[in-house]
């Protein structure tokens, strides 16, 4: 995105929006008394200054430094710090600046665990959330742009966001990716080497990146937020070396480690095959947060018990996707549950309704297809819990983006992989939609005539939407209010991610798929309580 250029900040004003930055970061905690100079001094080097500014700076209250950085950002772009006055180099700069007024990585690791120790370790999350959100690593000012609703249904609640936290890129900025040699450092945006990188065109800078080390499973992990945090501290839980995500009895392990070191947070696994898995699958790593996804709402249907372990319950959770939670107060023994399932289900078919484990290739190849979306919590009373969601990710001729995937009907609102955020009952739809769902709403105001031919077309921008058009139209009419035909528009939307998710679902809820998934469990060895 093109920045309108801006050069108007003086050398002057620049020099007080450095030290107004300065102070931002010493109220914020930031920064220590100690190291107002040091900090002072290294971003007037950044600048190309000599000498700071002479005089008194006003007291103020800021939550965000983001109107501090804007103007500083325009200055140094008419110095030439940065090449060109687009977004991806203006955060490039923006990244520098703020890392100039961090804790050192082993500060801030330091300063959790002291935390920890002393007040808590929900103390301790919320000051690392803080300084990740002080410092614009965390960029509230774009994700506050993000439209949320919820939309009612047989299951609960669901939560619909469309993300307009990341900037759509404009013409220019694409052009520009498209010169650039192939990088391979860091080897992609999980791996530890990005704390303190200076960033590229085509790689974020995170210089104002922080991580704790964790250990799982007696393995080197680190957490860390997520810039475009989707829901309340929505965190990432990454394996220190570079290896592709598998879900495994270890998996299992590493989640239940977590729960217990942070109680107060989720943990969940995106699948690890194509289709039914994450946007990232080259690096193991998890998503976490302090927030209630609308499937842990959800009430269960049926309980089944294991004879042999009857400490722990298996229930059936009333959702679109087909979801079996495991909760016990062994630690062990859910752990063992939760990995003979997976077992289990890995080897499991059942063709009346299109479960294959496997398929077989005329060279001999074995395709797996079943897998698992996994997801931790521990409970107040000392309980462990774990949702294990089952997936398929096998094709058809009939659904060749996936048999358990969202249909060629539901693609133009959503195409994409469904990944651990959306199972949960969180909607993640595409920024396109924010003004595309506006368009539509004024075909229902009337201010707009849905003429078929020109849907249909082409060059018609809402093509996409063109069948969807006409069926609003026909059952809700043209003379609705502005306010009636956007909620209408949002409810509808809604309507279209509850059927997404009765898509990705392998056991329907259906007389065939209820008979189906207790046939599953039967064969797993339990009984229905």
């Amino acid at each position: 995105m093109t920045v309108k250029e801006n050069t108007t900040v003086t050398a002057a004003e620049a020099l007080v929006l450095i030290d107004r930055l300065v102070q931002f970061a010493l109220r914020q905690g930031m920064i220590e008394p100690l190291d107002v100079n040091f900090s002072r001094n290294a971003l007037l080097d950044l600048f190309k200054f000599t000498e700071p500014h002479e005089g008194d700076i006003p007291e103020e209250q800021l939550d965000s430094p983001v109107s501090l950085l804007e103007p500083l950002l325009d200055y140094g772009y008419s110095i030439g710090l940065i090449e060109d006055n687009i977004l991806t180099y203006r955060d490039l700069l923006d990244a520098r600046i703020m890392g100039l007024l961090m804790p050192r990585p082993s500060e801030a690791a330091a300063a959790f665990r002291r935390t920890t120790a002393e007040e808590g370790i929900k103390a301790a999350t919320d000051a690392f959330y803080k300084l990740s959100i002080d410092s614009n690593y965390i960029r509230m000012d774009r994700i506050n742009k993000n439209k949320y609703w919820q939309h009612e249904t047989e299951h609960g609640a669901l939560e619909i966001t469309i993300n307009l936290s990341k900037p759509e890129k404009d013409p220019k900025e694409i052009a520009l990716l498209k010169t650039l040699p192939q990088a391979h450092y860091p080897k992609c945006l999980l791996c530890e080497q990005n704390v303190g990188y200076a960033g590229r065109a085509d790689h974020p800078a995170r210089q104002n990146l922080r991580v704790l080390p964790l250990t799982l499973d007696n393995q080197q992990w680190y957490f860390q937020y997520s810039p475009y945090v989707y829901y309340n501290e929505h965190s990432i839980v990454f394996k220190g070396v570079h290896e592709p995500m598998v879900i495994s009895h270890g998996t299992f392990k590493r989640l239940l480690d977590f729960v217990e070191q942070f109680p107060h947070y989720f943990i969940g696994s995106n699948a690890d095959l194509p289709i039914v898995g994450g946007s990232i699958l080259s690096h193991d790593h998890f998503q976490a947060g302090r927030h209630t996804f609308p499937m842990e709402k959800a009430n269960t249907t049926a309980t089944y018990t294991d004879p042999s372990v009857p400490g722990v319950r298996f229930n059936i959770v009333n959702w679109p996707m087909s979801v079996v939670r495991v909760n016990g107060s062994s630690k062990e023994d859910v752990l063992n549950a939760a990995s003979r399932m997976l077992d289990i289900w890995r080897e499991y078919s059942d063709e009346a309704v299109d479960v294959l484990a496997f398929t077989n290739g005329r060279d001999g190849t074995r395709t797996p297809h079943n897998t698992i979306t996994p997801i931790a919590r521990l409970l107040d009373d000392g309980a462990y819990e774990v949702d294990l969601v089952l997936r398929n990710n096998r094709t058809s001729e009939e659904h060749p983006m996936g048999i358990f995937h969202p249909h060629q009907h539901l693609h133009h609102i959503k195409k994409e992989n469904i990944g651990l955020i959306e199972v949960m009952g969180l909607a993640v739809l595409p920024g396109r939609l924010k003004s595309e769902l506006e368009q539509i709403a004024s075909y229902l105001t009337g201010q707009t005539e849905a003429r078929h031919g020109e849907l249909h077309s082409q060059e018609h921008p809402l093509r996409l939407h063109a069948e969807w058009i006409e069926s609003l139209v026909a059952r809700y009419g043209t003379a609705n209010s502005q306010e009636e035909a956007q909620a209408l528009v949002e409810n509808e939307t809604g309507a279209k991610f509850s059927e997404v998710l009765k898509d990705a679902g392998v056991f329907k809820q259906n007389e065939e798929g209820n008979a189906a998934f207790h046939r599953f469990l039967t064969y797993f060895g339990l009984k229905q309580a």
